[in-house]
């Protein structure tokens, strides 16, 4: 395995790159780009790369389903941490292009949603293609095969291009979560603000089948910060749920949770408990009363000394 090769949903000038940059080990690593997001995965899986870094939800649409597929099948990977990147885009154009010229425009599908609205007002008769990402759209409009892509700003001068328009979106504030992902191995130590992903295929489709599910953590205390269907692939009706949870694996509330999905679903797939980064240990939420490791620990004093008859 290449311990100092990180891998990236590429080409170069993505916001994945972008995002990747901001980690201080990867001034020390070597940083290679993909072609997409199952190619960046694979690198990991194969042992050329030792992590990936690729996006996996945006405050605009939710889940990347192209990631949260790829992590829900094949060999099992973990996530270690996670990236927020705030994301406002440029319609990248080769010099001397005017707007009045763009009859095509690319960029990744995630894109078409954060300036749907900007490109009916000012392109509503340009045609739209999607892209394996924003950068790799920038470099088709070099290439001459689309009059303009939605990009970072900071691509245009790798791919030779001008930024047109700056500063588009539809959204304010809207942002992308990225995640570094590396072959499973121990969770990093709990630092109190952190999140516990995991995937959740229903054995069989039946009525309160995913509050079933919900309950589990529910009842724990657990609060949930995604939670987003997929299929399986098996026929219409098999579902596989994607879940984001307060929390570290550590945390009774939480394990416990996941020892209560893993009994009533023998399909969960833990995708790893990591540090937020959204907010710092001091600022997270206080725990809802009776859900603390202490809590745990004193009920289950209680429920001995009723076995063996001290109560």
């Amino acid at each position: 395995m290449s311990a100092t090769r990180y891998a990236y949903l590429g080409p170069e000038g993505t916001f994945t790159e972008v995002a990747l940059r901001t980690l201080p080990e990867a001034a020390t690593r070597e940083l290679v780009p993909m072609v997409s997001v199952p190619a960046a995965l694979d690198a990991v899986r194969s042992g050329r790369a030792a992590a990936a870094l690729v996006p996996i939800e945006n405050s605009v649409e939710g889940g990347i389903t192209a990631t949260l597929d790829e992590l829900a099948g094949g060999e099992p990977l973990m996530i270690y941490r996670e990236v927020l990147l705030s994301i406002t885009f440029a319609l990248l154009v080769r010099p001397g292009t005017k707007l009045s010229d763009i009859k095509t425009v690319t960029a990744h599908p995630a894109a078409q949603p954060q300036v749907r609205n900007w490109l009916a007002a000012n392109l509503p008769g340009a045609a739209w293609e999607s892209a394996a990402s924003n950068a790799d759209g920038a470099r088709l409009v070099q290439e001459g095969r689309y009059d303009a892509a939605f990009a970072g700003e900071f691509a245009a001068a790798t791919y030779g291009l001008e930024p047109l328009v700056t500063n588009i979106h539809d959204a304010e504030n809207a942002q992308t979560r990225f995640v570094l992902v590396g072959r499973p191995a121990r969770p990093s130590s709990p630092t109190g603000a952190d999140k516990t992903s995991v995937v959740i295929c229903m054995e069989n489709d039946r009525p309160g089948a995913l509050l079933e599910l919900l309950q589990e953590f529910s009842v724990r205390g657990v609060n949930l910060m995604l939670i987003q269907s997929r299929p399986t692939g098996e026929g219409i009706g098999n579902y596989c749920f994607a879940v984001d949870a307060e929390g570290h694996i550590a945390d009774r509330r939480v394990g416990e949770a996941l020892m209560g999905l893993k009994r009533i679903s023998p399909h969960v797939r833990f995708l790893g408990s990591y540090p937020r980064a959204d907010v710092s240990p001091g600022e997270a939420a206080p725990l809802r009363a009776g859900t603390s490791d202490a809590a745990f620990t004193e009920a289950s004093d209680w429920l001995a000394r009723c076995q063996d008859g001290r109560i």
